[in-house]
């Protein structure tokens, strides 16, 4: 069976901020997100999750990642978001 790997949104819980990375474990890496073992999100803690998707290899996962961190990305994930409240 091939390998999952994540892409995820993280929304601090502290303050406006948000977060994209990908794993191959959501739940370990969210758990390492709160536990301050991130530079970036330690200093916003704590963190839950308001997106995800999958991708089916670690090239795919990390071009989706860099797309979701662009301008585009971030309208895209806007536009979701906007569309859940």
């Amino acid at each position: 069976m091939p390998e999952l790997f994540y892409i995820y949104v993280l929304e601090s819980l502290s303050s406006n901020k948000r977060y994209v990375g990908m794993t191959i474990d959501i739940n370990r890496r969210l758990k390492e997100h709160n536990a301050g073992k991130s530079k970036f999100t330690n200093a916003f803690k704590p963190w839950k999750i308001i997106y995800s998707e999958t991708a089916n290899s670690r090239k795919s996962a990390r071009g989706r990642e860099k797309y979701l961190k662009s301008a585009a990305g971030r309208r895209f994930l806007k536009n979701i978001f906007s569309l859940n409240d």
